[in-house]
């Protein structure tokens, strides 16, 4: 068996990344919501809120009963849904880990629009892909993908501690960001290429278009003291047990230090 789950990094912190709590805290209520609704509560509320490209191109319609809001906007709701635990507990692991690096580059208002555009321009480009599809996509993960291209693009040297667990191994590496977003995108690209239109699954041109659009975009809504391509700050490829990990947030700049809600 082979596990491996990024749990911090290691970049400076200029302020408290309210908006990266605020989106876990938003995902898991609205996921929680879903619950709620009972048996088939994670299915209906797919259907009404998630994005369906036909309905979203205007070559189908949805029963009266079952449409919740306007068609364009199921590309903003359909951020806020996921199909179950698994898929809401990844998700919300690389949006903590990753999104408050850029949110920090980026400051929280203008971090809070760029997530969206990134989820807007990821569902569009899923469904672009096959517009006459009925299967709804749901999930935040083409949103997280454009964090990833934006933290790609900022700290490509800095290092992602990284849990690793292959069989009875356990062990925590520090990996430069470069090669584990650049291995997970070129990852997203084989497998959008290899996917069966229409088939359903995981939406990886979502993933694709999501991370192109977080590269593009930082470029312009970054703000300007801070640097792109940042260089690295710790040691690579460091190898530690579990129990000797710091298990916290991003390492905060010397001399303005910070305790995280979770610290």
């Amino acid at each position: 068996m082979f596990l491996a789950i990024p749990f911090r990094d290691d970049t400076p912190l200029a302020e408290r990344p309210v908006v990266t709590y605020g989106l876990v805290a938003a995902c898991t209520i609205v996921f929680l919501w879903q619950l709620s609704l009972g048996p088939g509560g994670l299915e209906r509320s797919a259907i009404g809120l998630g994005m369906i490209p036909a309905v979203l191109f205007g070559t189908a319609h949805l029963p009266a009963r079952l449409t919740l809001v306007a068609p364009p906007l199921t590309l903003v709701t359909s951020m806020f849904l996921h199909s179950g635990w698994l898929h809401l507990i990844g998700n919300m692991i690389y949006l903590f880990v990753f999104g408050k690096g850029v949110e920090s580059a980026l400051g929280s208002l203008r971090f809070l629009a760029f997530y969206l555009l990134c989820g807007i321009i990821a569902a569009l480009t899923q469904a672009l892909t096959d517009p006459a599809a009925t299967l709804p996509m749901i999930g935040a993960s083409g949103a997280i993908a454009g964090v990833l291209g934006a933290y790609l693009v900022l700290y490509p040297f800095g290092n992602v501690f990284v849990f690793f667990w292959i069989i009875i191994i356990f062990r925590v590496i520090a990996v430069p960001a470069i090669l584990l977003l650049g291995f997970w995108f070129l990852m997203q690209l084989l497998s959008a290429q290899g996917a069966s239109a229409g088939a359903g699954g995981v939406a990886f041109w979502a993933h694709v278009g999501g991370f192109i659009a977080g590269m593009i975009l930082v470029l312009f809504m970054h703000r300007r003291s801070v640097a792109m391509l940042q260089a690295r700050r710790t040691r690579s490829f460091a190898i530690s047990k579990p129990r000797d990990a710091r298990w916290r947030g991003s390492v905060p700049p010397a001399g303005r230090q910070r305790r995280g809600p979770w610290s």
